[in-house]
């Protein structure tokens, strides 16, 4: 017999003693659903209030932490943290601008560290 014509009766069987009966969602449409994988991994990482970015080329990734860098800073408390927060940054983008990658391009520049604490200390 077989495969499917065995998976068909098991089905039939399952309906016949009403195991799918008073499903969640019984006699709605399914959601539709893109065949892109990375598209149903952010969703499912969405669901679950996880941070979507690890998901984006390394390019992405450095430019939406350049636009979230002063929110950050306006939760530190020390001008040597500021410093170690920038310094890590600008380390991780001198790397990039090193290695050619495959993806939107890198767009972004080495952040100026004094003008960061500068802002930083304007801010408290």
């Amino acid at each position: 017999m077989p495969v499917g014509d065995w998976v068909e009766r098991q089905i039939r069987e399952a309906q016949d003693r009403g195991e799918f009966d008073n499903l969640p969602h019984a006699g709605k449409p399914l959601p539709k659903r893109s065949d892109d994988v990375l598209e149903w991994v952010a969703d499912k990482l969405r669901a679950e209030n996880a941070d979507t970015r690890a998901l984006l080329p390394p390019s992405l990734q450095l430019r939406k932490e350049l636009e979230d860098l002063p929110a950050r800073l306006s939760k530190v408390h020390t001008e040597a943290a500021v410093r170690e927060i920038v310094a890590d940054l600008n380390k991780r983008i001198r790397a990039e601008i090193l290695v050619p990658h495959p993806g939107p391009p890198l767009l972004v520049r080495l952040v100026d560290v004094e003008e960061e604490v500068e802002r930083w200390r304007a801010s408290r």
